[in-house]
């Protein structure tokens, strides 16, 4: 007989740090609309332009990205190519995410860390800056490389957690989400 409980306080903490993260840098694609927005009204309308602010877009879109990565991980927005995935029970995907995670994801999100630990300090050391505009931001949008692995790695170690705990019986499945197929 399967006992289902309530999520530990790591998993619900773990989640909620994703959530934050995600919410909160959702605001700034609104943002970076108007910045957007500006740029083309001041150069059809006015024949003005400002490298400045394309600059900020570009690193505004970088933020949006590498920081959603783990908030669209927690909300299965991923790509995934699911031809037998989602025929398999619940049990089965639990197997198949646990094992995503363990074997793909921590992996590959661990050897992006090491591999540009070095090319993100090199950004520091010289406080790396936009080539055109010359603002002062490129060696904060490089260590965004390393905030975003460590942000995966919590959501997968989140993951990572349900899973077991799915597999246990003592978290009910995740409901499927059933993505139409469009040919």
């Amino acid at each position: 007989m399967n006992r289902v409980t309530r999520e530990p306080a790591l998993l619900t903490r773990l989640d909620a740090l994703t959530d934050i993260i995600g919410r909160s840098i959702a605001w700034l694609v609104l943002v970076m609309m108007l910045v957007q927005f500006t740029i083309v009204v001041m150069r059809y309308a006015f024949s003005m332009h400002s490298i400045v602010m394309q600059e900020s877009v570009m690193a505004m879109h970088a933020m949006v990205f590498m920081l959603g990565a783990a908030y669209t991980l927690k909300h299965d927005g991923h790509v995934r190519v699911d031809i037998f995935y989602r025929r398999l029970s619940p049990r089965g995907r639990a197997w198949v995410d646990l094992g995503g995670t363990l074997l793909l994801l921590t992996p590959v999100a661990l050897f992006i860390a090491f591999a540009s630990w070095h090319y993100v300090l090199s950004s520091w050391s010289i406080l790396e800056r936009t080539p055109d505009g010359n603002l002062p931001i490129v060696f904060l949008v490089k260590s965004l490389i390393l905030l975003m692995m460590a942000l995966l790695l919590l959501q997968g170690i989140a993951q990572a957690i349900r899973q077991v705990l799915i597999l246990r019986g003592r978290l009910p499945a995740e409901p499927t989400h059933e993505h139409e197929e469009v040919l």
